[in-house]
């Protein structure tokens, strides 16, 4: 079995009502029941995987929860750190640390951030992260879905 954390950063919790045109019309809760039904059915039995998901607006709090990863065991986690990429060497540093501890982090970003403004184009957790996608709206988190199961 695979566990996957996703974590979302701030502002995500608004997903659907925050800026559409970049963000889009879905709330995350909606798109995640159909994530988990697409994995649940594309899986076989014996590669089952469990995925779970968590919000914070606060920095701290995003800190423990990718400190809850390690200690719970997750095999990866999907981090959009949101805002606090430009902003968080505290971040980074946690993403260092499950990094360190061989769990895989995929960093995803819904909009393009290199196609923004210029501090969005800077994301201090990258450095630790598996992979970076972005600009790919939610379907980013499938993609790093996807490549957290085929990981060793």
């Amino acid at each position: 079995m695979k566990n996957i954390l996703i974590i979302n950063g701030p502002n995500l919790n608004l997903l659907g009502k925050r800026e559409p045109l970049l963000y889009g019309t879905r709330s995350f809760e909606e798109y995640f029941s159909s994530l988990q039904a697409s994995f649940s059915v594309r899986t076989p039995a014996s590669s089952e995987i469990k995925l779970a998901h968590t919000q914070h607006n606060s920095e701290e709090a995003l800190i423990e929860a990718l400190h809850a990863a390690l200690e719970k065991g997750c095999d990866g986690v999907v981090l959009n750190p949101a805002a606090f990429s430009h902003t968080s060497i505290a971040v980074a540093d946690a993403v260092a640390a499950l990094a360190g501890a061989g769990v895989k982090v995929v960093e995803v970003h819904i909009s393009n951030i290199f196609g923004r403004e210029d501090f969005r184009k800077q994301s201090y957790v990258s450095k630790y992260a598996a992979g970076v996608i972005s600009g790919l709206g939610l379907e980013g988190y499938r993609l790093a879905i996807s490549f957290l199961v085929q990981a060793e």
